[in-house]
């Protein structure tokens, strides 16, 4: 079994899609962990803007970058965003996070385009969103707890600019599946996600068995 989980960022889909791979015992890949880590690599080779500088980090990059704490930080969340949208980069991590999915017994795999180009055929989809200010405010409460100063005004700007690249790129943009269940995060506790994704991929499985 491979479930989709897609969104835009702090909309929830990292906490729900370990819930998820949990429940299910399956393999569970953060996609967006390899954007970071390439944004990382790519930022100390050069600019990560430029395209032969990103693709040069996304074909060379070091998945023990994996554990580096500072791809929670928000300059790589930032700089991955920018080397999210160059095709080059996309075409390397698109046969590992392909071949992560459809190793045997499955996998839950979470990011920006998991539903739509990685694993178009995935036994089930979900489409995480929420407004942009309750996604800010969960940000500055996870960069707080992790001891960074935040401005939740400044957060909202970052997350807006972030949420327009992302979604106008001609490269996989960030939209839901047009068979991806939407799930709106903004008013609903992490207990409440779950239910409600639970719900949609047993909906999901039970056509697929018809």
């Amino acid at each position: 079994m491979i479930v989709a989980v897609d969104g835009p960022a702090a909309s929830g889909k990292g906490t729900l899609a370990k819930r998820i791979a949990q429940h299910f015992r399956l393999a569970h890949l953060d996609t967006g962990s390899l954007y970071r880590a390439v944004a990382l690599e790519a930022l100390e080779l050069g600019d990560p803007a430029d395209p032969a500088v990103a693709t040069r980090a996304a074909t060379s990059l070091d998945l023990s970058r994996l554990e580096d704490p500072r791809l929670r930080g928000d300059r790589a969340a930032e700089a991955a965003s920018v080397v999210a949208a160059i095709p080059g980069v996309r075409a390397a991590l698109l046969d590992f996070q392909r071949g992560f999915a459809y190793r045997l017994g499955g996998a839950v795999l979470d990011g920006r385009d998991i539903g739509t180009v990685v694993c178009p055929d995935a036994d089930a989809k979900l489409f995480l969103t929420a407004t942009a200010e309750a996604r800010a405010a969960r940000r500055v409460g996870e960069l707080q707890a992790a001891g960074e100063k935040a401005i939740y005004q400044r957060v909202l700007e970052d997350m807006k600019t972030r949420d327009a690249r992302d979604s106008a790129r001609h490269v996989a943009p960030l939209v839901p599946a047009d068979d991806a269940i939407v799930i709106d995060t903004s008013a609903l506790d992490a207990d409440e996600v779950f239910a409600a994704a639970l719900a949609a991929i047993a909906a999901k499985l039970a056509v697929k068995k018809r």
